[in-house]
């Protein structure tokens, strides 16, 4: 059973949040937006604290719900890329209005401002 049936829902809500929430799904969707393709390490690198376990199990769930391309190059060493699907581009201003919306919350707050 994949992991789309086992969290199945009738909430459109929960659905998209199934998607795309946890801890790294959204900067994962924003530096490939913001990059266009990266490499694993690279990604491994614009996210701190990620593990390496984590960051593969965070894009093989992007990629089993068609929010990022993965293309694999037979050579050595082993090349891999990964990109945003047009479903994936297509949660980019979403992300853009989180992102906006978080400043404002944390400025009320007086946190400190993290920009994507």
């Amino acid at each position: 059973m994949t992991r789309k049936n086992i969290q199945s829902t009738d909430c459109t809500v929960d659905f998209a949040f199934q998607r795309i929430g946890g801890k790294y799904k959204g900067r994962i969707l924003w530096y490939l937006h913001s990059h266009r393709i990266l490499r694993y390490g690279e990604l491994r690198r614009q996210i701190n604290g990620v593990t390496a376990k984590m960051l593969t199990q965070t894009l093989r769930e992007l990629e089993e719900d068609g929010l990022i391309n993965r293309e694999v190059f037979h050579q050595v060493p082993p090349k891999v890329e990964y990109s945003l699907s047009e479903t994936g581009r297509e949660l980019i201003p979403f992300i853009m209005y989180l992102n906006k919306w978080g400043e404002k919350q944390m400025a009320k707050s007086g946190s400190v401002s993290l920009i994507l």
